[in-house]
């Protein structure tokens, strides 16, 4: 059971990403990286450090 929570989880959180990444300038198959879930939080990080630098501009 706690399998098919995570599969659900992961695919939840994989489709935005997928969409997101690339309007970040990051290739969209690093969004695989949220299989792990540390993945997920450094690709929040990542977003979270380009949106600042769009913001500057």
């Amino acid at each position: 059971m706690g399998f098919f929570i995570w599969l659900v989880v992961t695919a939840a959180t994989l489709v935005p990403m997928l969409k997101l990444l690339p309007h970040f300038g990051v290739n969209k198959n690093w969004a695989f990286g949220v299989v792990i879930p540390v993945g997920t939080l450094v690709l929040l990080w990542v977003m979270a450090m380009k949106l600042q630098e769009l913001e500057k501009r």
